[in-house]
């Protein structure tokens, strides 16, 4: 199996005042390029901690973590963004839109963190609002959008620079169960294609559809299926 990240007993300390929070505990998990995780657990599980790591916006305190075989504890905070921006996309439960620009340009925000936004960016742009089904709204702003239509918008955006790895937190949290059910096909599809799927969700029908669940419990690997 050809991994595309892999964490080594990986732990996440956190220092508030007297007290230590161990979010994750030596966490060692291969993940292979084109799989589909579901990452579960109770509150308080650690999960967001490891989606964090995972997306390198937070680093561990101990162990290391692999992107591509990567090492990223050997990087800085600007090749780490580079990293960041290059291979991974992010989708939220609360979709994390900006309400001022429209259904594109919000599709087109990551490009401006790249070292030159690309000179196909509105292009591209426009195929991803047309493949989420958002064509003809890609002048609305996210107030004249539905929670679905959202993360669409959304899912386009975390698309825009062609990531191989998807990391969704909740992503299907806020919608009812026909959009939730649209937004999962979306999912299914792009793992069709090749992307890494890494779906943290708490509803047990939604693990039941990845390939691979990972359970956690107190920052512990509980379960591997």
């Amino acid at each position: 199996m050809e991994l595309i990240a892999e964490l080594r007993d990986v732990s996440r300390v956190y220092q508030m005042g007297d007290v230590t929070v161990r979010a994750l505990d030596r966490i060692s998990v291969p993940f292979g390029t084109g799989e589909y995780w579901a990452i579960m657990g109770p509150s308080g599980s650690g999960k967001s901690t490891l989606l964090n790591v995972l997306g390198c916006i937070d680093r561990p305190t101990g162990g290391s973590y692999f992107v591509e075989e990567c090492n990223t504890s050997d990087l800085d905070d600007d090749d780490l963004s580079r990293l960041r921006g290059a291979s991974i996309g992010f989708i939220f439960q609360s979709f994390n839109l900006i309400p001022q620009l429209s259904v594109l340009e919000n599709i087109m925000v990551p490009l401006l963190y790249q070292d030159g936004s690309a000179s196909d960016g509105l292009a591209r742009a426009e195929a991803l609002a047309e493949r989420v089904g958002l064509a003809d709204r890609i002048l609305h702003r996210p107030s004249e959008l539905s929670g679905g239509q959202q993360q669409r918008v959304a899912i386009a955006r975390a698309l825009i620079n062609n990531p191989k790895i998807i990391l969704a937190d909740e992503a299907t949290g806020n919608l009812d169960s026909q959009t939730a059910s649209e937004i999962l096909d979306i999912f299914s599809e792009l793992n069709s294609e090749g992307k890494t799927i890494l779906l943290v969700t708490h509803e047990e029908s939604i693990g039941e559809q990845a390939q691979r669940v990972l359970c956690l419990k107190d920052g512990k690997v509980d379960l591997i299926d």
